[in-house]
């Protein structure tokens, strides 16, 4: 990393941990949740995915920003991420799409960045305690006035941060599909259109009246960042759109209609995120290796006594991945299929969400629980 000399930058954890490096992108001080993506690539797809907001991301990836960034690989309109950690990153782009580097990128969006680090150490310290609040800074703070900033109540409207603050559409001659925007990724609407669907995007806060005004032949539910619980306005919409019209939840979305039918989500200790996930299909058998970003799961203890259905189980650690309802015509993954980044495996879910629309439009659909 030559060139000019760099100011010193300090990340300080909760639990008194501080790691010294230097600064690149923006300068100042910055509080979020302290974790981290094992993604080779895609770290500026990581940069604008809404569901890090308030995060403070570490790459495990040692060499980050060498292919610069472009006008392609944004995933929503501005980056909400805190602050980057990286090991090392490249000063020089080099890719024939690439408009700046990393660092101009992140200086003009606001967002500090400590690099040389030992990002190796500090991702086994978050597996081994859990995602830890921390301070990235470039001031000369005393670190006992940075412990207490990290005392200060935690933000829990991450969702209202990041969506739609207006309805706006998408034109398809195709099935029409109201998105809820949590937080959603541009992927997500690249899926739906490449499929011909129009689509409708509308704020977090729409009541599920306001949704069937469009009259929908579906419903998407974005991913997004936060605690599940946080959001009982979106909790209410969803509970009353299941049965009225077919559902497709992604991540965030899996959680809440967990939540509308009753099972519990918990926190991770330290979440999924990356893009090699190992993901069983129960109902086929099927490996698929997915994109993931959560923090928060469904406990599989409070699915006994409601109408949803395990389909699909992490690889790694067994958590919940897929859910079916059994008398409404809803399905929710945790992982993204949109990928970007990562692997296309399971492109195919929005292929089975257009076979449920017109399944349920066509008077087709049998519920699970019947058809058992």
């Amino acid at each position: 990393m030559a060139g000019q000399k760099r100011k010193t930058a300090r990340l300080v954890l909760e639990n008194g941990e501080v790691f010294t490096g230097i600064s690149f992108g923006a300068e100042g001080e910055s509080v979020g949740e302290v974790v981290f993506n094992t993604g080779m690539t895609g770290y500026q797809e990581v940069l604008t995915d809404p569901s890090y907001c308030g995060q403070i991301v570490t790459m495990t990836y040692p060499l980050i920003g060498n292919y610069g960034v472009n006008v392609d690989d944004v995933e929503s309109r501005q980056p909400h991420v805190r602050g980057f950690v990286v090991r090392e990153f490249s000063e020089i782009d080099s890719h024939f799409q690439s408009i700046g580097t990393l660092e101009t990128y992140l200086a003009r969006n606001g967002i500090p960045g400590i690099a040389g680090i030992d990002t190796r150490r500090l991702t086994k310290m978050i597996r081994v305690h859990g995602t830890l609040r921390g301070v990235l800074t470039t001031e000369d703070t005393p670190v006992e006035a940075l412990m207490e900033r990290l005392q200060a109540p935690w933000m829990r409207d991450q969702i209202l941060r990041v969506t739609t603050p207006t309805v706006y559409r998408c034109p398809g001659e195709g099935r029409r599909v109201v998105a809820m925007d949590f937080g959603m990724k541009s992927g997500v609407i690249r899926s739906l259109l490449a499929r011909g669907c129009d689509v409708i995007v509308v704020p977090a806060t729409t009541t599920a009246e306001e949704v069937l005004a469009w009259r929908p032949h579906g419903v998407m539910l974005s991913n997004g960042p936060g605690d599940p619980e946080d959001a009982p306005y979106a909790i209410e919409t969803i509970r009353q759109l299941l049965g009225r019209v077919p559902v497709f939840g992604i991540c965030l979305g899996l959680q809440l209609i967990a939540l509308a039918c009753g099972a519990r989500t918990v926190k991770m200790r330290f979440g999924h995120r990356g893009v090699n996930h190992p993901v069983k299909d129960l109902r086929t058998g099927r490996i698929a290796i997915t994109s993931q970003n959560h923090g928060y799961m469904v406990d599989p203890e409070s699915l006994s006594g409601t109408d949803l259905e395990l389909t699909h189980i992490n690889q790694n650690d067994g958590t919940v991945e897929g859910l079916y309802h059994r008398r409404f015509p809803a399905f929710c993954v945790q992982y993204h299929p949109e990928a970007r980044p990562g692997p296309d495996d399971s492109d195919g879910l929005f292929d089975e969400f257009m076979q449920l629309m017109d399944a349920v439009q066509e008077g087709r659909w049998i519920p699970r629980a019947e058809a058992d």
